[in-house]
């Protein structure tokens, strides 16, 4: 079988193309003659269905990005099988997603999303984003790259370390986890609480709204914010040297840090709802806190993007919910249990590390594709 992936390749720091470097390497890696191109390169796209003839061109993005991941190969009559991702609302290319054989999508909640707005079910399967586990694994604390990580966070060796990654912090629930530990913080022993964020004006913004915020809740000595671009080989390091990676996710298509923090060992404080529910088990990998609220729209405002002139107004039928918010009290409760007992830290980072070798592992992701493929489209 020769299978051409579409994304933002070379592989740069950001989940999507994570997400399709994790499907290409795996591939590579069970002796498939595979290649990669940037899903905006059209010239380059081109010369590969002349030259290489794919059976199947696999594209990785969100449902905006039907134009170079579908439309494009199709002009050229490839076979088109997109891995998608969705952001709370499919706004477009409905028509074209229902006339395809095969969508895959990252996780249940987010075939949800796609049922919801009008995606036949019927041609939707669930493919998980892989873990580069051999990477991301548990690593000793005394090892001096973990020391040196602790150091420049200024986490102390006696101080248990928190540890929330995101393009911004407010939308992984870094707040409702600010609130948790400000209500708790005289039943916890020493901690640190460090949000990395990904360096953006938005961000830049909401990272400066946060920490007054942390201010204002009198836990401002213990929380940071770091701004800075950072590499996937440094990732493995920041997550190991953390003790409880926290994320209740405001909207999580699938989760990947917080199954790279199961490959680390790490217990998990998530929210019991999206992605989370396919990667996560509550009580075993992580602590998942129930949903407080729901942020409902009744409409939405869309632009080029989308597939829409700029401002464009979509109004629901019913209202959506684009948002979820985690129960603080929830939270509460798995980090005091947590964080006062290392023996269930390591009892549950133990159990996430197996979920993750047996399910989540790159070459595992790759070898399920591959017997999709070959159910599908009987070519492999």
């Amino acid at each position: 079988m020769k299978i051409l992936a579409l994304y933002d390749y070379p592989s740069v720091p950001g989940g999507l193309s994570t997400q399709g470097d994790l499907l290409y390497r795996g591939l590579l890696a069970l002796g498939v003659d595979v290649h990669a191109v940037n899903s905006e390169s059209d010239i380059e796209k081109e010369w590969y269905y002349r030259w290489f003839k794919p059976d199947i061109v696999v594209g990785i993005g969100y449902w905006g990005h039907v134009p170079q991941l579908v439309l494009h190969p199709q002009k050229f009559g490839m076979v088109c099988v997109p891995w998608l991702v969705a952001d709370g609302y499919i706004a477009n290319y409905q028509s074209v997603l229902n006339k395809l054989p095969l969508l895959l999508v990252t996780s249940h909640w987010v075939k949800e999303m796609y049922v919801r707005d009008g995606i036949s079910s019927g041609n939707i399967l669930v493919l998980p984003v892989g873990c580069d586990t051999d990477t991301f694994r548990p690593q000793s604390k005394e090892d001096i790259k973990i020391l040196a990580i602790r150091q420049a966070l200024k986490a102390d060796a006696h101080e248990l370390l928190i540890l929330t990654i995101g393009g911004d912090a407010a939308s992984k629930g870094a707040r409702e986890v600010m609130e948790a530990l400000a209500a708790i913080k005289d039943e916890l022993p020493p901690w640190k609480y460090v949000c990395k964020v990904w360096p953006q004006p938005r961000t830049m913004l909401q990272s400066d709204w946060d920490m007054n915020y942390a201010q204002e809740l009198g836990i401002g000595d213990r929380v940071s914010f770091h701004t800075g671009i950072v590499s996937r080989a440094f990732t493995p390091y920041l997550i190991a040297a953390c003790d409880i990676y926290a994320a209740p996710s405001r909207l999580e298509g699938y989760g990947m840090p917080q199954v790279e923090a199961g490959a680390c060992g790490k217990p998990v404080i998530g929210i019991n709802a999206m992605g989370m529910l396919d990667t996560l088990r509550h009580g075993k990998t992580a602590y998942l806190a129930g949903i407080a609220k729901r942020i409902v729209v009744n409409e939405v405002i869309l632009g080029a993007e989308s597939g829409y002139e700029a401002n464009s107004v979509v109004a629901f039928d019913e209202p959506r919910t684009v948002d979820y918010r985690a129960n603080v009290n929830d939270i509460q409760n798995g980090l005091k249990l947590l964080m006062n007992d290392a023996a269930l830290r390591d009892k549950m980072g133990t159990a996430g590390r197996e979920r993750v070798l047996n399910h989540f592992d790159y070459r595992v992701v790759a070898a399920q594709f591959l017997k999709i493929l070959n159910h599908k489209f009987g070519i492999y």
